[in-house]
């Protein structure tokens, strides 16, 4: 599969030098414990049930939504767009592929609308990614009246339910009710790592099956563990009740696949291209490039 890049500086450049918003100050009341029980109840309705490989897709691989996965990701890193925008375009992809089929050719364009629907969802409303911007980074090879026409299907195919929970909502949830002991891990420090863990994950197709809840917890889990803080995974299964064999398994997954991007990572010099992507990202002429397939701190996620 071969995806289309642009390859000069993109029209949203003075957007990417900006940096991402500050967020707003954590509202104690949104830390709440019924907040915690309303997603645990919610998350179900946009969880994926079945495996969509080979039965509603019979054109389009995991490699290919992983192919088009890292796509995703380097606009969004490109932009600098909230950590949120990717793992919620993700979500909408992965629901969309459950309950329609799509060739080849339209993967590309499906993800473009999802990344759209997903900014505006959660980026400030002066920061959404301009759908001219979208068209860019995919070359021209579609046009804005393609992507806003599929936008009102994927709309239409998720009944226009897009407020969507992911793993990034209950991070803070989660971390304010482990008991780490301060000194120097700080909840802002295992948020920034779970986020890393969860951005790799949603990456693989063998994770969409788990619950956000549970990519969060094992995310939690994993960044605790690499910041030498082991043994929290009994009180992350007390707080969202998912089965604690499950929670082990997703969490050896995750750590697995980490650490296999960090070795790859090391022994792959700058400037070569990604393993297996099929395609080479657009180098940014206006800052050094960060290689999409590693997320910005997975340097410093240590076993």
């Amino acid at each position: 599969m071969e995806l289309l890049c642009a390859e000069r500086v993109s029209p949203g450049s003075e957007r990417a030098k900006a940096g991402p918003t500050p967020a707003a100050a954590a509202d104690p009341v949104l830390l709440r414990r019924r907040v915690l029980d309303n997603l645990l109840r919610t998350e179900e309705s946009y969880a994926v049930t079945a495996n969509y490989f080979g039965t509603v897709q019979t054109e389009i691989t995991p490699h290919m939504r992983r192919v088009v996965a890292e796509w995703m990701l380097e606009v969004c890193e490109d932009q600098n767009c909230q950590e949120e925008v990717f793992t919620l375009a993700m979500s909408y992809l992965d629901r969309f592929l459950s309950t329609c089929t799509v060739g080849k050719s339209q993967l590309q364009l499906l993800g473009t609308a999802c990344l759209l629907l997903a900014s505006k969802l959660r980026e400030p409303s002066s920061r959404g990614l301009p759908a001219d911007l979208l068209v860019f980074y995919t070359a021209n090879s579609i046009t804005i009246s393609d992507l806003c026409s599929w936008e009102l299907l994927v709309l239409s195919k998720l009944k226009w339910d897009v407020a969507g929970v992911t793993a990034h909502d209950f991070l803070p949830l989660l971390i304010s009710r482990l008991p780490l002991r301060g000194g120097r891990v700080t909840s802002e420090m295992v948020q920034r790592h779970a986020q890393t863990f969860i951005t790799v994950a949603v990456r693989d197709y063998e994770f969409t099956l788990y619950s956000a809840s549970t990519l969060a917890a094992c995310s939690i889990a994993a960044a605790l563990r690499g910041l030498e803080l082991d043994g929290h995974l009994p009180r992350l299964h007390e707080l969202t009740g998912i089965d604690l064999d499950c929670l082990q398994t997703c969490l050896e997954q995750m750590e697995e696949l980490v650490q296999g991007l960090i070795e790859r990572v090391v022994s792959v010099p700058n400037g070569q291209s990604r393993e297996a992507s099929g395609w080479t990202p657009p180098p940014s002429q206006d800052k050094p490039h960060n290689n999409a397939a590693t997320p910005t701190d997975v340097r410093d996620v240590h076993f």
